[in-house]
């Protein structure tokens, strides 16, 4: 059973607050994809308002077909698409913020901050395509059957395409131990 769609037939008729609970419930999670392909924290908060107005507006019209989660994330990935369009191409940054570490072994915290900026940068060489894939599968935990009702694509490109991600991700995080960084 599916645990959302209570909340989903009693926003379908009317019930803010079942929309504000299942608001609370998938806000990190579809918060973390949006900025995942946006990497603007300002426009994802925007764009995740924009997720669950639709989700208000659409309530009704949705068919079971799926799980509800599967469903809002699918709202997402074509807004953000559309976002996509609109700026008429992909802007990639690997900008993070930076965090103090109290931990004494400052060697470690710079091996560790080196590893973490390849994995980002090794990430961020993959296409969009192979982004979302790997963002949904190993963020969102999501099967490859639900990727591919979020995406539009068939169940088995979504295979291909997390299969040639981790292969591409593998080649690049292979770089960690020529560079002599501890893999």
């Amino acid at each position: 059973m599916d645990p959302h769609a209570q909340y989903l037939a009693q926003i379908a008729h009317g019930d803010k607050q079942a929309l504000a609970a299942l608001y609370r419930v998938l806000e990190k999670p579809v918060f973390r994809f949006i900025q995942s392909r946006l990497n603007d924290p300002f426009e994802s908060s925007d764009l995740l308002h924009d997720v669950f107005m639709e989700v208000w507006r659409s309530a009704g019209r949705f068919e079971g077909r799926s799980k509800v989660q599967t469903w809002i994330f699918g709202i997402a990935y074509r807004k953000v698409i559309d976002v996509h369009r609109k700026r008429g191409r992909v802007k990639v940054t690997d900008d993070i913020p930076e965090v103090v570490d109290d931990d004494a072994n400052t060697e470690a915290c710079l091996a560790a901050g080196q590893e973490a900026e390849h994995v980002r940068h090794c990430v961020g060489t993959l296409k969009d395509d192979h982004r979302s894939a790997i963002s949904l599968a190993f963020f969102e935990d999501m099967t490859y059957g639900e990727i591919a009702e979020v995406t539009g694509v068939p169940e088995g490109t979504i295979k291909t395409r997390i299969y040639h991600a981790k292969k591409l991700l593998l080649r690049c995080l292979s770089g960690l131990v020529d560079r002599g960084v501890p893999a």
